[in-house]
């Protein structure tokens, strides 16, 4: 049995995990995807330290970092159940297997927001894509959408812009949410096309992608010729595991947590974009400060 378990590979998993190796916990690290959100990152321009740094190269730090420990044990795998035992907690894997932890710490992060639209399901993977930094290579020299208002929708309009021909930002309100630095740099662009009060209601296509439908017209028609659009309205927390184990939510549905980081049910403590416990701040850095919290609640609860 392990002294905690942590579910979710990203900033808030790592860091949790190599404070409890530092405490002389045993601990098994798991989780589906390596870096979680944090690999969509492609710049971070805040992590204190660090004045240029990708995404994907900050989480491959952690991974690294905490798989160092010879007291943490890393498992890619998808954890389907988790249940209280007598002892603690037992974690059901995809293939089955299970594990016992005396603790469990739920760091499983956010899943990206959909816009439920027709032709949205059908077009994934075929012109619709869910992460700009992963997939903007692909439309290199075309024609896209970015979809969205806040700092994930601007800054990924900015990443496109650097290798798609035209860009359109489209937003339901008068103005952005996001970071004002982020709004600068995109600004900077020529090849960009603020699309703004305006709202998709069909993405429609031929095999793949070939236009977007809005809500009211825009330059004289409702609809835009694009050969892809990136969804970035936001995202939900990953609350679901958690949930089933009788786990509090807070009023905007993050799960409730104390000054611990501890949940509503004794033992399970949550970290990072899945927690309420940053003023819902979903940051690198607040990811990474909860992370090292909830590992110092765990080892107080496991000493009282």
């Amino acid at each position: 049995m392990f002294d905690t378990a942590i579910i979710g590979l990203g900033a808030a998993g790592y860091t949790a995990a190599i404070y409890s190796a530092r405490y002389k916990l045993t601990t098994l690290l798991v989780g589906e995807e390596e870096g979680g959100m944090g690999i969509t990152a492609a710049e971070v321009g805040n992590w204190p330290g660090d004045i240029e740094v990708t995404g994907p190269e900050l989480m491959e730090r952690m991974k690294k970092h905490a798989a160092s420990f010879t007291e943490v044990t890393l498992r890619q795998t998808r954890v389907s159940k988790v249940e209280k035992t007598k002892a603690g907690f037992r974690l059901t894997f995809a293939d089955g297997k299970t594990e016992e932890a005396r603790t469990v710490i739920f760091a499983t992060g956010s899943n990206k927001r959909h816009l439920d639209v027709p032709g949205e399901k059908e077009f994934a993977g075929k012109g619709v894509s869910y992460c700009a930094t992963c997939d903007a290579f692909f439309f290199k020299g075309k024609t896209v959408a970015v979809v969205g208002g806040g700092d994930s929708a601007v800054e990924g309009a900015a990443i496109v812009a650097q290798v798609a021909r035209r860009v359109y930002l489209i937003h339901r309100r008068k103005e952005y949410r996001a970071e004002p630095y982020w709004v600068q740099k995109l600004r900077e662009k020529n090849n960009v096309t603020l699309v703004l009060e305006r709202q998709i209601k069909e993405i429609k296509g031929d095999q793949k992608v070939t236009e977007l439908v809005l809500d009211k017209p825009f330059e004289g028609s409702d609809k835009i010729a694009v050969d892809g659009v990136f969804v970035e309205i936001g995202a939900l927390p990953a609350v679901a595991l958690a949930q089933t184990l009788g786990c509090a939510l807070d009023e905007r549905g993050y799960l409730k947590v104390d000054a611990s980081m501890q949940t509503s049910v004794p033992g399970a403590f949550a970290a990072g974009d899945v927690s309420g416990g940053s003023n819902h701040f979903a940051q690198f850095v607040t990811a990474a400060g909860e992370g090292a919290v909830a590992v110092s609640g765990v080892f107080g609860f496991l000493q009282s």
